[in-house]
Formats: structure tokens, C-alpha cells, sequence
């Protein structure tokens, strides 16, 4: 009966004295009876099924009893209103006088439609979020497994593909962090696998150009003492203190390889770690170079290498542009090919325009392309001349800015702009937003602007 049921009787009895629920039971049934004729008999309309079960809750205070009386119904509302009015000719409870009152006449498909509404609304606002991928999404995915699955080997240990064919390469400790190199399009890593470093690894180094880049801590001096001692190493890179190079993210991997410095410069330091931090704006000083550091000038080989690195589909933007910039921050023309092969002469209008990149973006556009188009997994916050505020993890969005004292006018978000993320910029005040793509909105605030990374494509100029 309950899935059949279309209205709900709701009424009130009150008896003056103590009675129990089958009292009411039985008075409703027995002052009922024959009152509105064969087709309305309570009885009849209970064993037929067009009425459901009487539900009775009375409690007892004071001499006196009151409850409430529920009965559903599968009767038209002409029926079912005029059985509920029979109800109200109750005068007796057992022996006790009585009053019962119908409170309300409940329509129950009315209740599920509106339940079916209310879910209806929270799965239009939460159910779409993470099951949306834009095109953009799905190839940056399809991208970063290709370039994980490019890892290989060379001489049994693990490598990039570009090991064995590029004129520079960069040796470092362990597959994960081949495999982390990898993952920002830098294809030349070869991994030495422990504190030995092994023959293949050690003639290797005697015919390329070679950073040694390698975890900040104790582990990675005693590679690099190693590394000296039977190979042939050009420049060193550390992680952070304490940090290893499977953990940077896309930025840290690329501060760390624009911040190398020429072996020679720390060969006779006792913590060479120390001297290459000092490079990235610490207080302690770099040491000064020794001797002629100047590189040999760029060769054939190297514009052969930078011509096959272009003409790979997977090899990632932001790997040049990170090369780019090594190569303009460095006095060795050949340390672009540490990171992706080198490039060939540029231009001095390029030249500048490197610099200008050294020195970080200058326009909303272009912290855009920095964290958005890189796949930094980050969030920044800008003010009104388009000046990093902060900076974040893009899933601690949120939580970012409900922490910051001052109200950004601009986020740049590399990842989906949720309805959460959005309500919390709208209260703060903030202009604009920048993310990857938009998710699915209920509600879009009007005093917001945004926009998906690809809509601000062409808008360079002014920075929108």
C-alpha cells in the first residue's frame, strides 16, 4: 500500500483519560461504520487495499491522552477528503470522551516530487565536477603517460630516449627521478642507480656535455665526489635542502637546472651543495670561477639535435622554453642542451625577450602560459599590475585564498574553476579568473569574469 499510497491523512486526537492506541484504532473503525455508505466503508476500502495501515502514537500526562493519527490513501482527493472528515464525527475513545481533528491532508507524489528536485539540484552542482574532461585535459593526460612510458634503458640502467643520440645529457640518481624529468618533457636523463657510479655511466660522461643533478642531501655529495673521480662532469645541479628530485614539481625541476653552475667553480668545495644554493639567491656568496669556464661553441651536432627535439609530437613546450631561458641566464651557449638539445644563434630581439622571461612574466597572459599552459598544477594569485601575491598548490586553491589578507584582482588556476572555488572569489572581491577549463556552475556571479586558458589565447596585449 505504501507505493501505491497518493495522500497522507494527518489528525490530532486528544481523550480525556487514559487509552491505548487499539482504542483508537477501534473507535475510528467502529464510529465510522455504515457513516458514508458501502462504497466509502472503512473496512472495505482497509481489505481492498485503497487504504493503508492506521498509525497511531498516544502518550499519557495529567489524567489526559493525546496522539496523532497518520492513515495513507490511494483515493481520489474527493474521497479521501470526505473520509477524513468522517473522522472528525469521533466523540468517544473507549470510554473516555474524545476529540479528533485532521490537521492536514499531505499530498505524497507533491513530497517525492520536491525530494526529487532537491537531488536533482545537489547532483546538477556536485555530480559533474570530476567526471568532465575538456579536450585540453585529455590530451595533457594522454601526453604525460606517453612521456613516462618513453623511459628505457641504456646499458641496463634507466634512461630517457634522447640519452643515446643527444650531445648532452644529465645524470641522476634514481629511476623516479628519470621517470619525474620525464614527466616535464625532458628526455636526456640517464639514472646511475645507487652510490657506484657504473662504467656505462662513467664513459659516457667523457663524450657529452654533463650536469650532474642530484638530490640535497648527503647522498648526492657522495655521487658527485664519485662522479668526478671516474667521468667527466660540466656543471652541477642539487635539489632543495633536503629535498630529492623525484619530489619538484615542473618549476623547481627548471629553477634547479637554470641555477647549475660549472664544475670547475666547486670542485675543491668540501660542500659544493652550499655553493650551488648560493647561486638561487641565499646568503652565502657563489664562489668565484676558476680558470677559462668558457664552452666550445655550439656544433653541427647540437643544431641536428635541437631540429629532431622540435619534430617530436611529444616534446613538451614548456621543456624549450625552459631551455631557452637556461641558455639566455648562462654564459655557455651549450647549456640549452642539457635540457632539450641546443638551440641555434637567435636573434638579439629574442636574445631580450629571454631576459624579459628570466625576470618572470609581466602580464596576466603571461602568468597564464606559466602555470596554466605548463601543467604546473599550481594557483597564483595576482594584483591589479598583474605582481604574484602567492602562489599554491592548484588543489589547495581554495583554502589559499581564504587565507590571504589581500584581495587578488587576478587567480591564475591550473585546474578545473569549480562553483566552490568561484562563490569564495566572488565574496572576496576578485575580477578575474584564469583556469585550465570551466567546470559545471548553478550559479555564476556576474562581477566575476572567467575564462578557460584557451579563451585568452589571442588577448596578449592587455594581458587578458
Amino acid at each position: 500500500m505504501e507505493d501505491t499510497s497518493k495522500y497522507l491523512i494527518h489528525a490530532d486526537v486528544t481523550a480525556d483519560g487514559v487509552v491505548e492506541r487499539s482504542d483508537v484504532v477501534g473507535a475510528i473503525f467502529g464510529q465510522t461504520e455504515g457513516l458514508l455508505g458501502d462504497e466509502l466503508d472503512l473496512r472495505d476500502l482497509r481489505q481492498s487495499g485503497k487504504v493503508g495501515r492506521i498509525d497511531v502514537e498516544i502518550s499519557s500526562t495529567g489524567g489526559q491522552s493525546h496522539g496523532q493519527v497518520t492513515i495513507a490513501t490511494g483515493l481520489d482527493k474527493v474521497e479521501t477528503a470526505t473520509l477524513a472528515a468522517s473522522l472528525e464525527t469521533i466523540t468517544r475513545v473507549g470510554p473516555c470522551r474524545a476529540d479528533l481533528e485532521v490537521r492536514k491532508i499531505e499530498d505524497v507524489r507533491a513530497a517525492k516530487r520536491k525530494e526529487v528536485v532537491d537531488r536533482a539540484k545537489e547532483l546538477l552542482r556536485t555530480g559533474f565536477d570530476d567526471s568532465i574532461m575538456s579536450s585540453d585535459e585529455i590530451l595533457a593526460e594522454v601526453r604525460q603517460h606517453v612521456r613516462v612510458e618513453d623511459i628505457t634503458e641504456y646499458e641496463g640502467l634507466p634512461a630517457g630516449p634522447r640519452v643515446t643520440d643527444s650531445d648532452a645529457i644529465i645524470v641522476v640518481e634514481g629511476r623516479a627521478d628519470v621517470l619525474t624529468l620525464l614527466k616535464y618533457g625532458i628526455k636526456n636523463a640517464i639514472a646511475v642507480e645507487g652510490t657506484s657510479v657504473p662504467d656505462a655511466v662513467a664513459e659516457l660522461t667523457r663524450h657529452r656535455t654533463v650536469t650532474a643533478f642530484l638530490d640535497g642531501d648527503r647522498g648526492g655529495d657522495l655521487i658527485l665526489e664519485e662522479l668526478a673521480q671516474v667521468g667527466d662532469i660540466d656543471y652541477v645541479a642539487f635539489a632543495p635542502a633536503d629535498s630529492s628530485v623525484e619530489e619538484l614539481d615542473h618549476h623547481e625541476v627548471f629553477a634547479a637546472l637554470r641555477n647549475k653552475v660549472p664544475y670547475e667553480t666547486v670542485a675543491e668545495l668540501n660542500e659544493p651543495r652550499e655553493a650551488v644554493a648560493a647561486t638561487d639567491g641565499s646568503t652565502t656568496p657563489a664562489p668565484p670561477p676558476t680558470g677559462d669556464t668558457t664552452a666550445p661553441p655550439t656544433t653541427e651536432s647540437d643544431r641536428t639535435d635541437t631540429h629532431d627535439s622540435a619534430t617530436e609530437p611529444d616534446a613538451a613546450t614548456d621543456a624549450r622554453d625552459e631551455a631557452r631561458a637556461t641558455a639566455a641566464s648562462q654564459p655557455q651557449p651549450d647549456t640549452a642542451d642539457v635540457v632539450a638539445g641546443s638551440e641555434p644563434a637567435q636573434s638579439d630581439d629574442a636574445t631580450a625577450a629571454e631576459s624579459d622571461a628570466d625576470r618572470g612574466p609581466e602580464t596576466i597572459y603571461g602568468h597564464a602560459t606559466e602555470i596554466v599552459r605548463a601543467n604546473s598544477d599550481r594557483v597564483r594569485f595576482l594584483d591589479a599590475d598583474a605582481t604574484p601575491i602567492d602562489e599554491a598548490d592548484a588543489s589547495d586553491a581554495y583554502e589559499a585564498l581564504d587565507a590571504l589578507e589581500a584581495v587578488p584582482t587576478t587567480i591564475v588556476l591550473d585546474e578545473i574553476l569549480d562553483q566552490r572555488l568561484l562563490d569564495l572569489a566572488a565574496d572576496r572581491g576578485v575580477d578575474r579568473i584564469i583556469a585550465r577549463s570551466l567546470g559545471q556552475f548553478t550559479k555564476r556571479p556576474t562581477d566575476v569574469r572567467v575564462h578557460a586558458i584557451d579563451d585568452v589565447a589571442e588577448q596578449r596585449p592587455d594581458g587578458e
